[in-house]
């Protein structure tokens, strides 16, 4: 009960900056838990220990944003009022990936760490070969191909964040670690850390903002009358929420194809 109850959503809204720190604590403690109990599953285990130190801030912070729609009717304020908790899961994510590069960098074994984050890089990196070449490939249809793929994702944050409401901290956790394993890897490149996060920084707070929303959702199912104008608003937010996340995904793909390439500097 102490890590976890590091800072409270209310403060953390008014000090985004701060989740940044909070961020690498909680990443560091639980890879140094994963490796010291349960070293063979280190990369599995290193995700659900970070997640479990975010849920109590995570569900405060749903519960938080769901009331705001009792006092807030306009949507473009209501909007303004959400963008504070995005501002603090962005630097917390940030938090994760800076943790997750240093620990790839300078731990003497990084595959022990990040076996299954490894494995899954591969994985698409083989099938963007398979798809996006071997013919004349389009750049209309590297960005067909990509959106998608990201869109899966953010489907499983909505999923996720319905059956759970904080269920999406753990598939952008698990992206942290990806995300920080690849920047690692070409942290010796000139551009690396730029190459990834350029994309990558948009795209998480796409997912972010989908989780966020239905989140939003979860709650409220379970707090309010399906049938009040009250329960309406909410999903009405909500749905801006998402679709305003679907928007900044389509941005973020459009980054990493026509100008991400251009910083992969060997």
């Amino acid at each position: 009960m102490v890590l976890e109850t590091l800072i409270s959503p209310s403060k953390a809204e008014r000090h985004p900056w701060e989740m940044f720190f909070v961020g690498i604590v909680y990443s560091t403690v639980s890879i140094l838990l994963s490796l010291w109990l349960f070293k063979e599953y280190a990369s599995i285990v290193m995700i659900f220990l970070t997640t479990l130190l975010c849920a109590p801030m995570m569900y405060g912070t749903i519960i938080l944003e769901e009331r705001k729609n009792r006092y807030f009717k306009k949507e473009m304020f209501l909007l303004k009022e959400h963008s504070k908790a995005l501002s603090f899961f962005m630097f917390l994510f940030l938090g994760f990936v800076v943790s997750f590069s240093l620990w790839y960098v300078f731990y003497p074994s990084p595959e022990v760490i990040f076996s299954a984050e490894l494995n899954t890089m591969q994985g698409i990196t083989g099938n963007a070969i398979n798809n996006l070449t071997g013919n004349a490939v389009t750049g209309n249809s590297s960005v067909f191909y990509i959106f998608f793929s990201n869109l899966k994702i953010l489907l499983l944050c909505l999923l996720f964040s319905f059956i759970f409401g904080i269920g999406a901290i753990l598939i952008l956790t698990w992206n942290a670690a990806i995300l920080g394993a690849a920047i690692g890897s070409f942290i010796n490149y000139p551009a690396g850390l730029l190459r990834y996060l350029l994309h990558g920084l948009p795209e998480m707070l796409a997912y972010f903002m989908a989780g966020l929303g239905m989140g939003i959702i979860s709650i409220a199912v379970t707090n309010r009358d399906w049938r009040s104008r009250e329960f309406k608003h909410i999903v009405t937010d909500s749905i801006d929420l998402i679709l305003l996340s679907i928007f900044v995904l389509f941005l973020s793909t459009l980054i990493e194809v026509y100008i991400t390439p251009q910083l992969y500097l060997y």
